[in-house]
Formats: structure tokens, sequence, C-alpha cells
């Protein structure tokens, strides 16, 4: 793993945008991994500004998001087509065919996980895939005890996955209790990995990263057997890391 240290938030935003654009720039056919959240805001605001900025095109490009919560329609507003339209697509050239998004309302979820799946597949898989990582160590929505076989599949969110995102919505009580996501073997499946880590609240999980057992009990560990993989942290999240070093 390469660990690239920055000094906040929006230096690790800017620094994930460079590396993202670097990689548009110099493929036609990028197939970009995308994440959502609050983590990758800021990275998706610095794209923004340089396409507006720089013309950097984004017509060659197809992404494909990790996951989307179950029950949810494109058009809700706590949806992460809803997000990623709002947040992104909305606002650089990419052609919205080429933007893929797990359905949260198909009328057969688990035909939608095999359809999501197959289009990974026929599109040769991930390029680049954008990650977070959840302070229990999930990445995209699977989470503690998610096998490392797994395909995309449908999860049951863990409570403190919910009290996370809630802040998303009206009230806990409004959070899915259900999402589809990209399974861990999936994710495994991308040529390159960027994860992405900032503030005080992720230092412990970047250390179990680092430092703990590969363990399904804490899925992001899995990424220690990727062989591309870098990670931007910022100081709050990598401060322990110093002081060990």
């Amino acid at each position: 793993m390469k660990i690239i240290d920055v000094k906040d938030y929006q230096e690790m935003s800017k620094k994930a945008a460079e590396y993202i654009i670097e990689k548009v720039r110099h493929s036609k056919n990028l197939n970009l991994g995308l994440a959502t959240g609050g983590t990758p805001v800021g990275t998706y605001t610095n794209l923004i500004e340089d396409h507006k900025q720089n013309h950097t095109s984004y017509q060659g490009v197809k992404t494909f998001n990790l996951d989307e919560y179950v029950g949810l329609s494109g058009d809700n507003h706590n949806s992460y087509r809803f997000y990623m339209n709002d947040q992104l697509f909305n606002h650089i050239d990419i052609e919205k065919s080429n933007t893929h998004i797990p359905r949260g309302d198909a009328k057969d979820m688990q035909k939608e996980c095999e359809d999501y799946e197959n289009l990974l597949a026929e599109h040769g898989g991930i390029d680049l895939q954008i990650l977070g990582i959840g302070s229990n160590g999930h990445i995209g929505f699977n989470e503690p005890g998610t096998s490392f076989d797994s395909n995309t599949h449908i999860v049951d969110l863990a409570p403190s996955t919910r009290e996370a995102n809630a802040r998303y919505f009206d009230s806990l009580e409004e959070v899915p209790t259900r999402a589809v996501t990209m399974g861990i073997a999936t994710i495994m499946k991308s040529k390159e990995i960027l994860l992405l880590i900032s503030g005080e609240n992720k230092k412990e999980a970047l250390s179990n990263l680092l430092h703990g057992e590969v363990d399904e009990r804490f899925p992001a560990s899995v990424l220690r057997n990727h062989p591309c993989v870098t990670i931007i942290a910022d100081e709050a999240a990598i401060a322990d890391e110093k002081v060990r070093s």
C-alpha cells in the first residue's frame, strides 16, 4: 500500500481529484468506480471546478457506483443516484447513460444484484475504484462478517452505519435498513483502488487496516491483499501512525 499524507480534508480532496483527473486524461475509456457519503464530496467539488476551468472531458468515462439503499428510487433525495447527479454528474460532460448505480427500487433485488455484477464484467471491470472506510471497517456497505468471496449482494445495515448516515435523513427511523452493494470480491477485482480517509474518528480504522489481521470481521483489511492500493489520509486520521513510526 502506498500512503499519501496530507494536511487536512481540503488537501485530501484536492489530491484525490488530481489523481482521478490524471487517469481520466490518459485513458479515453476509463471505468471509474465511485463512492458516496461525506468523504468524497470535496473530491467531486474539485472535479467539477477542474472541468469548468480546464475542460477535462468525461465523455469517454463510464462510472459504476458501489451501492444504493434498498427501497429508494433514483429521484428520492436520499438515494445515491440523486446524490451522484447532484454532487457530480449534473455538472460535468458525462453521458448519464454511462453512469451506473444499482437500482434500489428494482422489483427483483436478487436479479438486480446479478445484473449489476454482469454489467461490470461486460465492461471489463473497474479501472480505478474510489473508496471510503467506515469506522467499523466497512467498504461499500460490506459490514463486518461479510465474506471476502462476496459478489454484488443485499446487506442488512449495521446500527452504527445507519446512525452514521442518519445526518442525511430527517430521522434515524427514515434510514433504510438494507442496501445493495458491490461485494468484497467485486471490489477486489478493481485494477486500482484509491482509499480516502479523513478525520480523527477514522484513526482506529486506519490503524486496524494497516496493522490488524486480515479478517472478515474488519472488511477493509482485505485491501492489504490487493496489489495496487493508494491511501490518501489527512493528519487527523494518520496522527497515531506518525507517532508509531
